[in-house]
C-alpha cells in the first residue's frame, strides 16, 4: 500500500491484491460477528465449559464470533458424571493453553471452572447463567430459597441418569432459541449423572480471580434471582440479557463481548 493506493506489482512492504483481499475479507468477517479484536497484551485464548443437558457444541455461535476476532476457543467435552471428571476435563484442556487463558462456564459448567478455575494461566472466569458454589458449598439448598423454575418438573430418570423431556427441554431449557435449533440441540442432549448435582467445590476460584456474569431475565432452568445472588456475592462485573437458559446461542454477540471484555481486562 503507497499513498493509500494499492500495488498490484506487490513491491517489498507492500500488499498484494490477493493479500487485501484476504485483509479486507478479515476485517468483514470482525463486523459481521461484532467482535473486536484481541487487544496486545491481552489474553488469547479462552477455555468453554458447558452445562448439564448439553455438550461441547452448545458454544459454536460464539467459538465463531471469538475466533474471527483472533481468540484461540477450546470446547471442553464434559462427562456429566462427576464435578471431578469434568474438573479433570477442564484442567486437561487449560494445560495445552499458551499463555493467559479466560475460563467460562455454563450453568453446571459454573460450578467446574469454581473449581478448576485456580490454574494459574487462568486470568478471568467467565459465568453464563451459571452455578457459582463456595467452597464445599450446599448449592442445591442454596438454590432451594429461591424460587422453583419451571423446568425442574420436566425430567425423565434410567439407569442412573436424568434429562429432559423433549417437551420441557424446547419450552424451559431452550426457550428464546429459533425451535429447528432447539431441536438439534435436545438430539444432541448429555444426561447427567443423578448424583451430579450433589457434588461440592473443594475451592472457589472466583474468591482470587476476576469475574464476570451474564445473568439471563428469562431464565426457565435457573433462577434469575439465584443468578443476581451468586453474581453480587463473587462481586463480579456483570450484564443482564432478556434470554433464557441458552444466551450462548440466543446472545451470542453479547456473550462473546463479555468474555472479550474479560480479555481484555488484564
Amino acid at each position: 500500500m503507497i499513498d493509500g493506493r494499492l500495488d498490484s506489482k506487490g513491491p517489498r512492504g507492500a500488499l498484494t491484491r490477493r493479500q487485501a483481499a484476504g485483509a479486507l475479507a478479515g476485517l468483514t468477517a470482525l463486523a459481521a460477528f461484532g467482535a473486536r479484536p484481541a487487544a496486545a497484551g491481552s489474553a488469547r485464548n479462552v477455555v468453554l465449559v458447558h452445562g448439564a443437558y448439553a455438550d461441547g457444541s452448545c458454544w459454536i455461535d460464539v467459538i465463531e464470533r471469538l475466533q474471527a476476532a483472533g481468540y484461540r476457543a477450546t470446547a471442553v467435552q464434559n462427562s456429566l458424571a462427576s464435578l471431578a471428571e469434568d474438573a479433570a476435563a477442564t484442567r486437561r484442556t487449560l494445560a495445552i493453553q499458551e499463555g493467559p487463558t479466560v475460563l467460562v462456564g455454563h450453568s453446571w459448567g459454573g460450578a467446574v471452572i469454581s473449581e478448576a478455575g485456580n490454574d494459574p494461566n487462568v486470568s478471568a472466569l467467565v459465568y453464563v447463567a451459571a452455578r457459582a458454589p463456595d467452597a464445599g458449598e450446599d448449592y442445591a439448598a442454596l438454590a432451594k430459597t429461591f424460587p422453583t423454575p419451571p423446568a425442574a418438573s420436566g425430567f425423565v430418570r434410567s439407569n442412573g441418569f436424568t434429562q429432559f423431556t423433549e417437551d420441557s427441554f424446547l419450552r424451559d431449557f431452550a426457550n428464546g432459541v429459533d425451535p429447528v435449533r432447539a431441536k438439534a440441540l435436545y438430539a444432541v442432549q448429555g444426561p447427567i449423572a443423578d448424583g451430579l448435582f450433589a457434588s461440592k467445590t473443594t475451592g472457589a476460584a472466583w474468591r482470587s480471580k476476576p469475574s464476570w456474569y451474564a445473568v439471563s431475565t428469562q431464565d426457565r432452568t435457573t433462577s434469575p434471582d439465584l443468578e443476581r445472588f451468586v453474581a453480587k456475592r463473587m462481586k463480579a462485573r456483570t450484564i443482564e440479557l432478556p434470554a433464557g437458559h441458552l444466551s450462548m446461542i440466543s446472545h451470542s454477540k453479547e456473550i462473546a463481548d463479555l468474555i472479550v471484555a474479560a480479555a481484555n481486562a488484564g
